[in-house]
């Protein structure tokens, strides 16, 4: 078995993480990855992307659980997704989307006191053999040149932008 070395990564595992919610406004939100806001919802990019114009939803309310979704976030989380879907087809042409809530850390949440929708376009033989023989996941395009080409169609199809 190949060994790949990730330079720096143990000195990222020692280190002291930021505290606070990524998707927080005036916490360690990343403000350039934000895509829109609408109906107290919004759509992010993922900085650690599972495939390439991997999306996130979320409410601004720092909630846990989709029962604590207010009917206006509940509107705003669909209407987001669509728009969401719809601009990654018109740009990206994809074959499918894996969309989904991982509830708790037994399924995999990664931030759990915040709830999100993943939505992350797919195309036949997107990953390859880093992912299966060396547990490394190989993304084609950057986030933020993704981001960059994304956010005027989102300004364009959504009203109430940031």
């Amino acid at each position: 078995m190949d060994n790949i070395i990730a330079h720096g990564r143990m000195d990222f595992i020692k280190s002291r993480k930021p505290e606070g919610c990524i998707f927080c406004r005036g916490s360690i939100r990343d403000e350039r990855l934000v895509l829109c806001e609408k109906r107290g919802v919004f759509v992010m990019m993922n900085k650690f992307p599972y495939n390439t114009g991997h999306l996130l939803i979320a409410p601004l309310r720092h909630i846990s659980s989709l029962e604590e979704l207010q009917p206006g976030e509940r509107v705003g989380f669909f209407d987001l997704l669509e728009i969401s879907i719809k601009i990654i087809k018109e740009t990206m042409h994809p074959e499918g989307f894996n969309i989904g809530v991982n509830i708790g850390k037994a399924a995999g949440a990664g931030v759990e006191d915040h709830i999100h929708l993943h939505v992350v376009p797919r195309w036949s033989g997107d990953t390859n053999f880093m992912t299966c023989l060396a547990d490394t996941r190989v993304t084609p395009e950057d986030v933020a040149v993704t981001c960059e080409m994304l956010k005027p169609r989102f300004d364009k199809m959504v009203g109430e932008v940031r």
